[in-house]
């Protein structure tokens, strides 16, 4: 046994690539580009032991290199460090520095960023792509607001409708917010923390022409706040001309988001149709001999369990209108035309999705039958 102990360990020391884990796991995400754009997969809000974190740095950049993603941003309080006596460090960019270190070998962006934390009405909002952390610590929060503006950071509202600060649990828009909103110093909410998804946080999205965010707000390990409960994390599906963080950046600032948080999505119709067109590939359609009725066998390409509701003047034969096609996974759709076509369009409602409170949109796919 030591010598067959001894020869793995000096096969390995010969050759590093063997040595090296694996980084991405079961769990890693996919989702599909849309025209004209990368969907860059991003989790813009995570915090670490330099702030109220449980974990270092270089555990955030493994855990997304597991995970598939294409972005983090680490996003430590400013004001809050309750580590503070066991891990002293004036720099605030220090986390940011750990995690860039860890990823330089990996097609991993890090985003510099920080979250400037007060109480309401100003609540924590997260300033990203910015320079020096040090900048926004400042007596006052319109300040700190200031400084990430001439840094040119994209800034957004954290947990609005946290009942924290809120015991209503419904986020409100005050004078503070309204005066960000009309300097350019805030542009984005998140309408999905953690496993909470506020609609009324969408409504003001969409009101306020903010960008729509969806954020894991991490503090222990994923695996534990997540994967063993059978959920992935929530992210920011980034629509990006290319993968490079000054194209992630000026995705975010036109809006071209969608929220993701296991079978939720919400975004703008002009975002999430097309991602959700993209997700389903259709791989076959064949009438069933000597009937009319049409087999069509769906794939969803996406990391997202996809519900659906038939919207079709056809109906379906032994299945429900409400149906689900898994993640990575496929279903057959069997559907009574009545009489055979050369051609038909699929019509299916996402009911899993959301573009607006309450609404989800509908979907077509122009299928071609097999002859």
């Amino acid at each position: 046994m030591k010598n067959t102990t001894l020869l793995i360990l000096t096969v390995l020391s010969l050759n590093p690539v063997m040595a090296q884990h694996e980084h991405t796991s079961e769990h890693a995400l996919t989702y599909p580009d849309i025209e004209g754009y990368r969907s860059l997969k991003a989790d813009l809000h995570i915090h670490t032991v330099f702030s109220d974190g449980n974990v270092w740095p270089t555990i955030r950049v493994q855990e997304a290199l597991r995970e598939n993603l294409d972005a983090i941003s680490l996003t430590e309080h400013l004001e809050y460090q309750p580590h503070i006596e066991d891990i002293p460090h004036p720099d605030r960019n220090r986390s940011f520095d750990l995690a860039m270190a860890e990823a330089e070998e990996h097609d991993l962006l890090i985003v510099h960023g920080s979250e400037i934390t007060r109480s309401a009405p100003m609540g924590h909002n997260n300033a990203v792509f910015i320079n020096d952390a040090n900048l926004l610590l400042t007596d006052k929060a319109e300040e700190s607001f200031s400084e990430a503006k001439k840094q040119n950071a994209f800034v957004f509202w954290n947990h609005p409708a946290w009942y924290a600060q809120n015991p209503k649990g419904n986020p409100i828009l005050s004078e503070f917010q309204k005066e960000r909103i009309k300097k350019g110093e805030l542009h984005g909410i998140e309408v999905i923390n953690s496993v909470d998804y506020s609609e009324e946080s969408l409504a003001l999205a969409l009101e306020q022409n903010l960008t729509i965010m969806g954020t894991s707000d991490i503090h222990g390990l994923i695996d534990w706040d997540y994967t063993e409960k059978g959920h992935d994390r929530p992210i920011t599906l980034v629509f990006a001309k290319e993968k490079s963080l000054g194209s992630m950046q000026e995705a975010l600032f036109a809006g071209r988001t969608v929220a993701v948080y296991n079978s939720l999505l919400v975004g703008k119709a002009e975002f999430l149709k097309p991602l959700l067109k993209s997700s389903i590939k259709v791989n076959s359609a064949n009438y069933i001999a000597k009937t009319q009725v049409l087999e069509v066998e769906l794939e969803n390409v996406s990391s997202s369990p996809l519900l659906f509701e038939n919207q079709m003047d056809y109906s379906f034969y032994s299945s429900s209108p409400v149906f689900e096609i898994p993640p990575l996974g496929n279903y057959t759709l069997r559907i009574k035309t009545l009489e055979e076509k050369e051609q038909i369009e699929l019509k299916l409602k996402a009911i899993g999705a959301f573009t607006a409170p309450k609404e989800s949109p509908v979907i077509r796919w122009t299928i071609s039958v097999e002859q």
